[in-house]
């Protein structure tokens, strides 16, 4: 059991981080910090970040446009 919660927390982990570095390519959560947080914080500051990264900026708006089919 302690393995698979370890597991989650890993892969939590690597998904916040992801969302943290939208547009960046290094990293920016230091894994040690896993000890710390448990799974149930994890979900919720990947859910808080899914939020934040579902609002578009008005530059990503103009540059999905481009993408628009006009009829």
């Amino acid at each position: 059991m302690h393995t698979k919660n370890n597991q989650t927390k890993e892969r939590l982990l690597q998904e916040i981080d992801k969302l943290i570095a939208y547009g960046r390519e290094e990293p920016t959560i230091n894994p040690d910090l896993l000890a710390y947080l448990s799974t149930d914080e994890l979900e919720s500051i990947k859910a808080k970040l899914l939020e934040r990264v579902n609002v578009l900026s008005d530059e990503d708006k103009a540059w999905l446009e481009q993408f628009k089919k006009y009829e």
